[in-house]
């Protein structure tokens, strides 16, 4: 059997019955764009890990479908579990003799760079939102003082905020993705692992705020456009914009949630605590993540007191 067969028949019995919508979408773009075209017409016997590690070269040198460079090794790594998990499952149903895709030499992985705005540019943003006439803006600010991820928020309904308790709970997400004609539409699901399954209390400042948005909504989502919950990408367009008007540098919707992490350990809150708020598996993960903001807030104390020497 040849590899784009198999493919075919892995993501419609074994990926799209049991997996979350999102993973199946994401694994079908990967087959499509990289895997059919440059291993498709491999018989399943003949993948050996000589074969994927020499197409792990060409990802690595030349895999950007759209500019032609080099994947990073979180994307080539992306495209190795597809791999994987495929040439696994073909291996336990006695497709192939022996699984050796295992054998290969992963790219290292490498942690993203942190990237906040400044306390100052945090503020432009704040009073641009304020003094917006479009309520979806409001959801940029709920972002800078939760630290929710893009998907959380636009799946974010009134129900899901407790104004008696300040409390906010996180239990489902959404993303931009590609349906079976490929068309983009948006998907929702519950959140990916438990731990981004969470309650996030509010600051108390925020809460009236919060009640007069809800107020001026007609919609069941808190962020929306005539009353229809809105996409990733167009939500994320409009965070652009709203930069550009700013004139701040631009930095990706991402960098609001690095921003209130970066806020709240200078605020002095400890790892394990922002860890349970931003829905990290673990507190190593988080510090990973803002060691450096940690150190630069620990300095910045070791400075104070050092001026009372």
């Amino acid at each position: 059997m040849k590899y784009k067969d198999w493919l075919k028949e892995w993501l419609d019995n074994y990926i799209e019955p049991t997996a979350k919508a999102r993973t199946f979408s994401r694994y079908s773009e990967i087959v499509k764009q990289h895997l059919i075209p440059k291993l498709g017409n491999y018989e399943l016997d003949d993948i050996t890990p000589s074969v994927l590690q020499h197409y792990i070269t060409e990802l690595l040198q030349t895999g950007n479908l759209k500019t032609g460079k080099g994947l990073s090794a979180n994307s080539v790594g992306s495209i190795i579990n597809v791999v994987q998990n495929s040439l696994r499952t073909a291996f336990n149903l006695g497709y192939i003799k022996e699984f050796t895709a295992d054998r290969i030499k992963r790219p290292k992985a490498q942690e993203k760079a942190v990237n906040c705005f400044t306390a100052y540019e945090q503020k432009q943003i704040e009073q641009a939102v304020l003094n917006s006439k479009k309520g979806k803006m409001f959801g940029i600010l709920l972002c800078l003082y939760t630290g929710l991820r893009v998907g959380e928020l636009l799946a974010l309904k009134w129900d899901d905020i407790d104004l008696q308790k300040g409390i906010l709970t996180v239990s489902k997400s959404c993303h931009d993705g590609k349906d079976k004609f490929g068309h983009y539409v948006r998907f929702e699901d519950t959140p990916k692992t438990s731990s981004s399954r969470r309650i996030i209390p509010l600051p108390r400042q925020l809460l009236p705020l919060i009640r007069e948005a809800k107020k001026k909504s007609e919609s069941e989502f808190i962020v929306s456009k005539n009353n229809k919950p809105l996409s990733v990408r167009s939500y994320q367009r409009s965070f652009d914009l709203l930069q550009r008007k700013l004139k701040i540098p631009h930095r990706g919707f991402h960098s609001l949630r690095h921003t209130f992490a970066t806020r709240a350990l200078e605020c002095g809150m400890d790892v394990k605590t922002l860890s349970d708020i931003l829905g990290h598996k673990s507190p190593t993960v988080t510090l990973n993540r803002y060691v450096h903001s940690l150190m630069e807030h620990k300095r910045d104390m070791m400075n104070r007191l050092g001026k009372l020497l």
